[in-house]
């Protein structure tokens, strides 16, 4: 008799053997598949990034005019910086300084008393455009970031003022304790006054027309604001439309870096004599020194 395997011990080793075989076969396969997948997509991504690689000799001006063109958008629409050249708005603002102004603010709330302003003086505290130097590219590109920045004096129809009467206001120096008034309210300006300033050494009593403001620099000494230009065309009053934004914050220098709030005594005023309404602006507009018509809108 045989000792050789019976087909029950064979068979089972024939089918481990074959699914041992089978299974390796298909592993494999799959494997090279796998491989053959990885290796062509890290080719495609290779080739991909070769496409897309920009030589630097592009790409550094295009980095260059994205960021022009993005500090051109801030500077037109949101937020510019401004060199302080001058004494006017003492002790608040000193000579260099650099203050953001916010150009938006005013698309959302009304020029309010109290308020810090730079505006374009055309046609209220100048009579016409100043003529511009006429400077070549390199010039004006400098210019440009240094307007940015704020380091480069601001133009000559621009300045920085205090808002202290907005459209249907009467204000007047002064009380018989010298004091600025406001639909005869008095100021207290003891918070940013200049030292040893009075309210005003000019006498004056004007109504503020619908849509314009009487400005006033802190430095009242120093200042030629509203006052300077009460003979003019516009009797001083700057047009709403002609207000660039709120100056909100000093910069620079580092040690007098601060934020530019509406001083608390325009809070007072505001309780005391709220600033007339758009509505109320139609129904009475005041065009001229008319007594009864004055009384009767004080009274109101």
């Amino acid at each position: 008799m045989s000792d050789g395997p019976s087909a029950d011990d064979g068979n089972p080793d024939s089918e481990s053997v074959a699914g041992s075989s089978g299974d390796e076969s298909v592993d494999t396969t799959a494997d090279d598949t796998t491989d053959s997948s990885a290796g062509s997509t890290a080719e495609d991504t290779v080739a991909s990034r070769r496409r897309l690689m920009i030589p630097g000799w592009v790409e550094f001006p295009l980095l260059i005019v994205g960021a022009f063109l993005v500090a051109f958008l801030v500077k037109t629409f949101l937020v510019q910086a401004f060199y302080i050249p001058s004494g006017s708005m003492e002790e608040t603002l000193q000579v260099g300084d650099r203050v953001l102004v916010n150009k938006m603010v005013y698309r959302f709330r009304p020029i309010e008393r109290g308020d810090i302003v730079v505006f374009d003086g055309t046609g209220s505290f100048i009579s016409a455009e100043p003529v511009q130097p006429d400077l070549n590219p390199a010039a004006r590109v400098v210019r440009f970031l240094g307007e940015i920045v704020g380091i480069a004096p601001p133009s000559d129809r621009d300045f920085i003022k205090r808002v202290i009467g907005v459209g249907g206001d009467r204000v007047v120096c002064c009380d018989d304790d010298g004091r600025l008034t406001v639909n005869g309210f008095p100021l207290q300006e003891d918070e940013y006054l200049y030292p040893g300033n009075p309210p005003s050494k000019q006498t004056f009593d004007v109504i503020v027309p619908a849509d314009r403001l009487w400005v006033l620099g802190d430095h009242r000494s120093a200042s030629a604001d509203s006052r300077a230009h009460l003979g003019d065309p516009g009797g001083g009053m700057v047009p709403v439309d002609r207000v660039i934004g709120r100056a909100f914050a000093v910069v620079w220098p580092i040690d007098r870096a601060q934020f530019l709030p509406i001083p608390e005594s325009f809070a007072v005023l505001d309780a005391q004599s709220p600033p007339l309404t758009s509505a109320e602006h139609l129904r009475w507009t005041p065009v001229g020194r008319e007594p009864e018509r004055e009384a009767a809108w004080l009274a109101r």
